[in-house]
C-alpha cells in the first residue's frame, strides 16, 4: 500500500483494524466460514484432481463436497520469497500461475513466509512495509491451524494504484473434472490489514472454456466479515454462496481485484480449493417384492452436499428394464421448478428440477409394476444423459409371477411286466414363463393291454396384453383297441385350462375347466355316450375297472387334472389315455403338482 493522506497509516503495522461487526449476506458467509475451517483446515492441501462428491446408497444424507484442487503455495517452498509466476504447484498437475501486471510489481504477487528474509527482494518496491507481508502470511497459517513461521500465502500490499478489475491470480492450465456437467464451488483463506483504508475487494470466477463465472455473488471482503482478527490482521475462510453447473469437464481460476487503488488494499490469500458439489441421485423401489400385477414406486432421490448452496438445473433420464410398465400419469416430483415424465411406450422416467439454498434433498415418483415374474435391476448404466447429478448405485425389485403348470400325454400304461411312457409327453411346466410345447406318435404299442394309433398332445403357457394368465394342455388319441377288444373307440381326447386375471393388487382367483371328447367310445360291445358326466365309472367284472371323463382338482382349485379313460386291472396294470393338466400354481405349491 502507498501512503496516503492519512499519515503513512501503512506503515503502522501495530494498529488493529476495525473488524466491524459482519452485516447481512456477510454476516451469513462468516458463520460459513467459521463452520467449515475444522475440516478445511484439518488437512494438508495438495493439487488433487478429479473427484466426485458423494456415493450412493444414503439418500437424505448429505455428504461433504469433494476437492478437485487445493493450492496451498507450498510446493517446494521454503525461506525465500518466488514471484508468482515462477511458482509451481503440487504434482500431478503441477500447476502455474498468471496475473496482469499491475498485480505482480509494487509488492504484489510475492509468496512469502514469516521465515523470509528482513528486507524484500530487491525490485520488490515494498518500501517499509515488507514486514507486513509477512505477518498476513503468518497470521494465515495460524488460521489454518498450520505452522505460522512457515507457511506460505500469495501476498499483495499495494505501494501503486493497481486499477479496478485486473486480474490478481489465473489458473495457467483447466484443472480436469471428473465428468463434464459437475456442480462447483470455491472455497479461500484471505487476509486483509489497513481496514480503516480501502478493502481489497476479491471477485473469484471459475472459467467455463473462456466463460468466467462467478464464484460469489459480491465480492470476499476480509475487513468486513472476519473469521478472526489476528496480530492485527483480519483472516477467514470463504466459500461460495452458490454453485456454478459447468458444461465442461475442466475449470480454470480467476481472481480479480476491483479495488483500483492502492491506498490500503492490503491482503493475501491462502487455501485456493476447487470443490466439486454435484448432488447424489439415488433410486429404490417400495415395495421391492410383490406379486406381478400390484404397483410399486420407484423413488429417485437427490441428496444436495453438505454446504447446501442452491443447485439448479439438474436433469437425468432413466431407461427402465423391458417387463417394467410405467404408469405415465402418475411422475412426480417436489424439486423446485422440476418437471417429472414417464413415458410408458419407451419404458423412459425423465427428471429436471433445482435444490434451493439450504435444501437438502428432494424426489421424484414414478409408480410401475410388471406382468412378467422375475427380478428387474436397475444400475447406474440405465441413467442417460446425466447433468448435474452423481450416478446412482443399484435397485431391484421382484415381482413374484403364478406358475404354469401345463402337461398332457397320450398314454402311459404302468405293469409288473411292461411300462410305457408317458408318449408322446408335452409340459410347459415350473416356470413363470410363457412358453409352449407340443408331441405327435403315430402308434404306439401296449403289450397285452392292446394298442393306440395316433396321439397328439400339446402344453402352452401364455400372458395376455392386460397380465392375464392362461396354462393350458391338449391330448388326443386315435384308434383304441384293448383287452382284445372289450374297449375300443375311433377318438378319444382332453382338454384342460386355467385362467387368472390380474387386479389392482396382483393376480385375482384361478379359473379351470376341463373337457373330454369321446368318438366311438363302446365298452363291452356297449356304446359310451359323447358326453359322458365327469367321473363316470364302468365296471368291468372280472377284469377290472374303467373311469371315464375323469377329473381331478389341482393344488385345491388352483387347477384341473381331465383324463379321458382310467383303467385299472384286476393284475395291477394301470393305464391313462389322454390326460390333460393346467394350472397355476403359487411359489409355495409343489410342481408338477400331484395328479391321482
Amino acid at each position: 500500500m502507498r501512503s496516503t493522506d492519512v499519515g503513512g497509516a501503512d506503515a503502522t503495522l501495530g494498529h488493529r483494524p476495525r473488524a466491524g461487526r459482519p452485516q447481512g449476506r456477510w454476516r451469513r458467509r462468516a458463520a460459513t466460514a467459521l463452520l467449515g475451517v475444522g475440516a478445511l483446515a484439518a488437512a494438508s492441501l495438495a493439487a488433487i484432481g478429479p473427484a466426485a462428491a458423494n456415493a450412493p446408497g444414503s439418500p437424505g444424507t448429505p455428504s461433504a463436497p469433494a476437492t478437485v484442487f487445493a493450492e496451498d503455495f507450498e510446493h517446494g517452498q521454503g525461506a525465500a520469497v518466488t514471484p508468482l509466476p515462477d511458482y509451481t504447484g503440487a504434482p500431478p498437475l503441477a500447476e502455474t500461475y498468471t496475473a496482469d501486471p499491475a498485480w505482480l510489481a509494487n509488492c504484489n504477487g510475492l509468496l512469502v513466509s514469516e521465515q523470509a528474509g528482513a528486507s524484500a527482494p530487491a525490485g520488490a518496491n515494498c518500501g517499509g512495509y515488507w514486514a507486513a507481508n509477512k505477518q498476513m502470511a503468518a497470521a494465515l497459517g495460524t488460521w489454518a491451524g498450520g505452522d505460522a513461521a512457515t507457511n506460505h500465502s500469495l501476498t499483495a500490499y499495494t505501494s501503486g494504484d493497481p486499477g479496478a478489475g485486473r486480474t490478481e491470480l489465473e489458473t495457467a492450465e483447466p484443472v480436469p473434472l471428473s465428468a463434464d456437467h459437475r456442480f462447483l464451488t470455491f472455497s479461500v483463506d484471505a487476509a486483509a490489514q489497513n481496514c480503516y483504508a480501502n478493502h481489497p475487494l476479491l471477485a473469484f470466477y471459475l472459467l467455463d472454456d473462456a466463460t468466467p463465472r462467478a464464484a460469489f455473488s459480491t465480492p470476499i471482503d476480509p475487513c468486513l466479515n472476519p473469521g478472526a482478527v489476528i496480530g492485527g490482521t483480519s483472516v477467514g475462510t470463504y466459500t461460495s454462496d452458490g454453485s456454478v453447473l459447468f458444461s465442461g469437464d475442466s475449470a480454470g481460476i480467476r481472481l480479480v481485484n476491483e479495488q483500483a487503488s492502492g491506498g490500503g488494499n492490503d491482503g493475501a490469500i491462502d487455501n485456493v480449493r476447487l470443490l466439486d458439489a454435484t448432488p447424489q441421485l439415488d433410486q429404490d423401489f417400495a415395495p421391492a417384492d410383490l406379486p406381478v400385477g400390484a404397483p410399486t414406486t420407484l423413488t429417485f432421490t437427490v441428496t444436495n452436499t453438505s454446504e447446501l448452496a442452491a443447485k439448479n438445473g439438474w436433469s437425468y433420464s432413466a431407461h427402465l428394464p423391458a417387463g417394467l410398465r410405467l404408469d405415465a400419469g402418475s411422475a412426480t416430483t417436489d424439486c423446485g421448478s422440476g418437471t417429472a415424465t414417464a413415458d410408458a411406450a419407451q419404458g423412459t422416467v425423465t427428471v429436471s428440477g433445482d435444490l434451493a439454498a439450504g435444501q437438502r434433498d428432494c424426489t421424484a415418483t414414478v409408480r410401475l409394476t410388471s406382468f412378467t415374474g422375475g427380478t428387474y435391476q436397475v444400475c447406474a448404466d440405465r441413467i442417460a444423459d446425466p447433468v448435474g447429478v452423481d450416478l446412482p448405485g443399484c435397485t431391484s425389485v421382484t415381482f413374484t409371477a403364478p406358475v404354469f403348470d401345463a402337461r398332457s400325454h397320450g398314454v402311459l400304461l404302468a405293469s409288473p411286466l411292461l411300462d410305457v411312457g408317458p408318449l408322446p409327453a408335452s409340459a410347459h411346466s415350473c416356470t413363470p414363463l410363457p412358453g409352449e410345447d407340443a408331441h405327435s406318435v403315430l402308434d404306439a404299442g401296449l403289450g397285452a393291454v392292446g394298442r393306440v394309433g395316433v396321439l397328439t398332445t400339446d402344453a402352452s403357457g401364455t400372458v395376455g396384453d392386460d397380465g392375464s394368465r392362461t396354462a393350458a394342455a391338449h391330448a388326443q388319441v386315435t384308434g383304441l383297441d384293448l383287452l382284445g377288444g372289450l374297449i375300443t373307440a375311433d377318438l378319444v381326447g382332453t382338454s384342460a385350462r386355467a385362467r387368472q386375471d390380474l387386479t389392482g393388487t396382483g393376480p385375482g382367483p384361478v379359473a379351470s375347466t376341463g373337457a373330454t371328447t369321446l368318438t366311438g367310445l363302446r365298452v363291452a360291445g356297449v356304446a359310451v355316450a359323447a358326453d359322458a358326466a365327469p367321473n363316470t365309472a364302468i365296471a368291468l367284472p372280472l377284469v377290472g375297472s374303467l373311469v371315464v371323463n375323469q377329473q381331478t382338482p389341482v393344488a385345491g382349485s388352483k387347477g384341473v387334472t381331465v383324463t379321458a379313460l382310467s383303467l385299472t386291472l384286476l393284475t395291477g396294470v394301470h393305464l391313462t389315455i389322454a390326460r390333460s393338466t393346467a394350472a397355476l400354481l403359487t411359489a409355495t405349491d409343489p410342481c408338477p403338482a400331484a395328479t391321482s
